[in-house]
């Protein structure tokens, strides 16, 4: 059997052990030991990243298939709704999904709740994915001591091969615990709870119970500055590729991650090191070209795939940009112009690159209320994205991230300087693009600039979530989200429309531990996740 062959067994054993059932693993430790004979040099761990540690990249499909895991980030906050109307010559709706998405959209106490009450979809897909990825990296990061170390390229390939598992497993964590721990307070973090830590290579015969929000925080801290130390090490220039992790990568996640821990000198340290490594912006007045291609010049880091424009549609029981979202771009906002589609009661999302070349037939004019149906949602069904729309890295947030933290520190020329110099690429020169003000306004304003730029890329979720408890002008919302009842799956008749309300201290701030987790770890502790109530409104396109 192979190396890789091996590690896989071992890392799929312990993800079974953390989160699907299995009673007992003890008869697998003496059949798949810890032997690293299967190690030669750094190469073998490197093509394990390559093919198993790293967000597999899925087809375009609809919600209900669950392609590309975690795709129900884009529900939970303010960036889409319900869509209850449709375009020309439509007669059917997205009904699959339209059920499928119910638990998440509506913020049940189990999100694989059915719209009808009657059972549960599966909740544990991305949690399981997410601690396979994270067993790959301890195993590579246990391996790494088999290599050897002699030349100077095998010193720097194992570092390499350091820096991108250490900042993987980080970033795993990052978003683990951002979905089911509680949000990052200074003052609390060491009682509140996180996720569970397995950072051991061996299997282990237990349950797993959740780790602090500060103790998950400090992995992720630690971790990334080893990965910052080991891409040190690297003296020979290497070609920038955006399906790996790189210096400026783990920089931006550092500066981002400082941010949510409420370290504004370090966020903006860090956001500044991104700036001077990969500062470049595309100037929308000079290129219209979509952000989410391979070329894009912001990009700096992308793993895994993209469903969006297939949970998008103009038609019955669908999702659409939210038209609160839609009418926060200014009229000479080019991000509305080049980003956004609108026709009818319909917004949506133009940042991947029409699928017209997939077709056999012309698209339709823009205008025509047909053209997002042909342009996006059939055409790039089942094409792969060249971005993620969850683990996308680009330089823009360095610029978001210094300029709040700059105004969270009172430096506000500092952070006027960094939101403006990304607005001057977003804006045309019909109107005003500068932003001016300051104090409490100035931190609105840069939150805004966030919400904007950062649009369905998997991060005003954990924005809002940090708002509420963020120590300068915190901000705590509620949020408000309409689900229709259908006469029949493949009707686009309308019944009854439901409206459920996250309030400002709801517990489902924070996601419910997937059931099928708390099955199996017996006495781990949930979220407080509570029977979501609702009032009939009047039906909305």
């Amino acid at each position: 059997m192979r190396m890789h062959e091996v590690m896989r067994v071992r890392y799929l054993i312990v993800v079974i052990c953390l989160g699907m059932g299995l009673s007992s693993c003890s008869s697998f430790l003496e059949e798949y030991s810890q032997d690293t004979d299967y190690v030669r040099t750094w190469k073998d761990l490197d093509e394990l990243l390559i093919g198993d540690c790293y967000w597999p990249v899925a087809a375009t499909y609809n919600f209900n298939m669950q392609s590309n895991q975690g795709m129900f980030i884009h529900l939970l906050a303010d960036e889409l709704e319900e869509q209850n109307s449709a375009s020309s010559g439509r007669s059917s709706g997205m009904f699959d999904d339209h059920q499928r998405l119910f638990g998440y959209l509506t913020w049940q106490q189990r999100v694989g709740q059915n719209e009808t009450y009657s059972g549960y979809f599966a909740e544990n897909e991305f949690w399981t994915q997410a601690y396979k990825k994270i067993n790959i990296a301890n195993n590579v990061l246990y391996s790494l001591d088999a290599v050897p170390r002699v030349t100077v390229a095998e010193r720097e390939g194992a570092a390499k091969v350091e820096g991108e598992a250490r900042f993987l497993r980080a970033y795993y964590y990052w978003i683990l615990v951002n979905l089911y721990g509680q949000p990052y307070v200074p003052a609390t973090a060491s009682t509140q709870p996180g996720v569970p830590l397995k950072t051991r290579p061996e299997v282990e015969d237990q349950k797993f119970s959740r780790a602090t929000v500060e103790q998950v925080y400090a992995l992720i801290e630690n971790d990334l500055k080893a990965a910052d130390a080991a891409f040190e090490q690297l003296t020979s220039a290497t070609r920038h590729n955006l399906y790996r992790a790189s210096h400026a990568a783990v920089h931006l996640l550092q500066s981002r991650v400082y941010l949510y821990m409420q370290q504004w000198e370090e966020a903006a340290r860090y956001a500044q090191k991104v700036i001077q490594e990969h500062g470049q912006l595309q100037d929308l007045r000079m290129q219209s070209t979509p952000m989410m291609q391979k070329t894009c010049v912001e990009n700096i880091f992308s793993m895994g795939g993209d469903d969006l424009p297939a949970m998008m549609d103009y038609t019955w029981q669908s999702l659409r940009v939210s038209h609160d979202l839609y009418a926060a771009y200014a009229a000479n906002d080019l991000r509305r112009m080049q980003w956004l589609w609108r026709n009818g009661s319909f917004r949506g999302l133009m940042l991947r690159e029409n699928g017209a070349q997939y077709l056999t037939a012309p698209l339709p004019a823009t205008s025509s209320d047909t053209y997002y149906y042909y342009a996006y949602t059939f055409s790039l069904e089942t094409r792969t994205s060249p971005v993620s729309s969850i683990f996308w890295l680009r330089s823009s947030e360095a610029y978001l991230n210094l300029a709040e933290a700059e105004a969270y520190l009172g430096h506000e020329e500092e952070a006027r300087a960094a939101v403006n110099t990304l607005r001057r690429a977003r804006f045309s020169d019909s109107g005003s693009w500068q932003i001016n003000s300051a104090g409490a306004q100035l931190i609105t304003d840069v939150r805004a600039e966030r919400r904007r730029e950062l649009l369905l890329q998997g991060q005003r979720w954990f924005d809002l979530r940090r708002y509420r408890v963020c120590a300068v002008q915190p901000e705590r919302i509620a949020l408000v989200h309409n689900y229709t009842y259908y006469a029949d799956r493949g009707t686009t008749i309308p019944l009854e429309t439901h409206r459920f309300v996250l309030t400002e201290d709801d517990p489902s701030w924070t996601l419910p531990i997937p059931q099928e987790v708390l099955n199996f770890n017996t006495g781990m502790e949930g979220n407080g996740n509570l029977w979501r109530e609702f009032t009939v409104v009047p039906t909305e396109e």
